[in-house]
């Protein structure tokens, strides 16, 4: 780990014409480049008249050297087994399915694969998946312990903030290079602002998969929420595809896309309609679809949403992600991770993967990031479930060991986009009222323990009082990634770039107490 001096002492001392200048320079340099949201409104207008700087950090978090190489040396592996997962059907079927999974018990993951096992039963035209990744870890740094790196999740679908975490490592490079900091710190150095270029990474890999659907007149499909607010995170990705790659894009909601797409029966090839005086044929042909959305179960509010996602799904364009590939991004999944024997069958058999696999120490390395986990629903093997439990309605062992542990846990449900998991002193009640027929899709995971001492100060959006403020905080480190693959094809993957979203440290998720999160950039200091 850093030096106790850095992380006690983070942020430097600055006086208040130090904290006024930068909070200047910073949320203007966010308002010309781009880092920005579009303000709250009840209803967003079709063409935007206003803008609000994004939540930001004014000093980089310093983050260990070693743990942050680390992280984007396995994503290059967390690609590949996600990708090797989503191609097993019979793990997600035993896993996911509604016969024996957590499809059984969770509705909105219930529909999702028995959708996809439908569309599986008629023949699926693509047998091509894309994943844009994003594997998210904090530092783990309880008492008497070796620092080490700690997985949060591993998100498979609608990962956010790549565009917007490329401009905030921008900010900090530029305000270091306008302001020096003000040489209130050594560690304050050129050299230790890590090159971040997520926007090129992530659009390579839609490119990427636009190359292989061979068709230069297709156009890419962001499948986007209503009203959506984080436009200037997505836009950037389509100005790349454009501007690099020659490559159009349109987008378009699943109300929209319920009126406008169709699938042509024989070829399979997905078309959208669109007004004659915008495209001469009056529709586009879709190469890649790739989600902005679809990722929690209030955007499939009608029988329609869904059959509008399965009907992107038989098509022959490459959807980003799959079905499969957001089912394999289940929190259920990452516990079953954790078994024994699970990471050695998808990345160490060699009768299954001939030369492509994984040593012992990678292996051991990837590993390492794990927390511990068990399912509520597990018996004292903390593997398999306790069926007499479930069906007389007591509580078995899953769940009396996460009430003795409570303090030390969260509970996750199979949910993406925050302010779904269950903390500490909430989990004795939370447990009270759940159902035991659900708790197979609950997990418990062990809290990790992020170091004290780190502060920084906090900008948030603009509107309102821009005055920084001081606090106490846990920087998040995600990784990007992308991997396109399929039956019988080799992986094409890599690791694009990251991202740090710091909130104060008595925050559980999503800056609760504080208030607010913000964006923020990587300083890289020495164990």
């Amino acid at each position: 780990m850093a030096s106790p001096s850095v992380l006690s002492e983070w942020p430097p001392a600055l006086t208040k014409a130090q904290i006024d200048e930068l909070t200047l320079l910073a949320t203007s340099y966010a308002f010309s480049t781009g880092l920005l949201y579009l303000p709250p409104a009840e209803r967003q207008p079709t063409v935007p008249e206003s803008a609000v700087h994004a939540p930001l950090a004014l000093f980089p978090s310093p983050f260990p050297r070693s743990l942050f190489e680390q992280a984007k040396r396995i994503q290059g592996i967390y690609n590949i087994l996600y990708a090797r997962i989503a191609l097993d059907e019979e793990f997600l079927d035993r896993i996911m399915g509604t016969e024996n999974g957590v499809g059984k018990v969770d509705d909105f993951i219930g529909q999702l694969w028995t959708g996809w096992r439908g569309l599986r039963d008629k023949g699926l035209a693509q047998s091509l998946h894309l994943g844009l990744f994003r594997s998210d870890y904090l530092v783990h740094s309880p008492p008497d312990e070796p620092t080490s790196l700690k997985q949060v999740e591993f998100n498979t679908i609608s990962v956010s903030f790549g565009s917007l975490s490329h401009r905030t490592a921008r900010l900090h490079r530029y305000l270091y290079a306008s302001t020096q900091y003000y040489n209130t710190s050594p560690d304050l150095r050129a050299e230790n602002f890590p090159e971040n270029d997520t926007i090129a990474g992530l659009a390579e890999g839609l490119a990427t998969a636009h190359k292989v659907y061979n068709n230069d007149q297709a156009r890419v499909l962001f499948v986007v929420q209503p009203g959506e607010r984080n436009v200037f995170d997505q836009r950037p990705l389509e100005y790349e595809l454009l501007e690099k790659y020659s490559i159009h894009a349109i987008r378009q909601t699943f109300e929209e896309l319920a009126h406008s797409a169709t699938v042509d029966p024989d070829s399979r090839v997905l078309r959208v309609a669109v007004s004659p005086d915008l495209h001469p044929n009056g529709f586009i042909e879709i190469s890649v679809v790739y989600f902005r959305s679809g990722y929690a179960p209030h955007e499939y509010q009608t029988p329609t949403h869904y059959q509008t996602r399965f009907l992107l799904e038989r098509s022959k364009a490459i959807n980003c992600p799959s079905i499969a590939l957001q089912l394999a991004g289940g929190k259920k999944i990452q516990e079953v991770l954790t078994h024994p024997g699970v990471l050695e069958h998808f990345l160490a058999d060699e009768k299954k993967w001939s030369a492509a696999v994984f040593s012992k120490s990678e292996l051991d390395e990837l590993r390492q990031t794990f927390m511990g986990m068990w399912g509520l629903d597990v018996g004292n093997d903390l593997l398999t479930s306790d069926y007499d439990a479930l069906q007389s309605g007591k509580e078995g062992y899953g769940v009396l060991k996460a009430r003795e542990l409570a303090q030390s846990l969260v509970l996750k449900p199979q949910r993406e986009g925050g302010g779904n998991n269950v903390y500490k002193d909430s989990i004795p009640p939370f447990l009270n009222k759940l159902p035991p027929q659900e708790r197979q899709a609950w997990i418990a995971m062990e809290l990790i323990v992020p170091p004290t001492g780190t502060g920084n100060y906090l900008v948030r959006a603009g509107g309102g009082n821009q005055a920084p403020v001081k606090v106490e905080v846990v920087s998040e480190l995600g990784i990007f990634g992308w991997a396109l693959f399929g039956t019988h094809v080799d992986i094409r993957q890599k690791e694009v770039g990251w991202l740090v979203r710091t909130k104060g440290k008595d925050s559980d998720e999503g800056g609760v107490a504080t208030g607010f999160s913000v964006l923020d950039s990587v300083l890289l200091v020495d164990n």
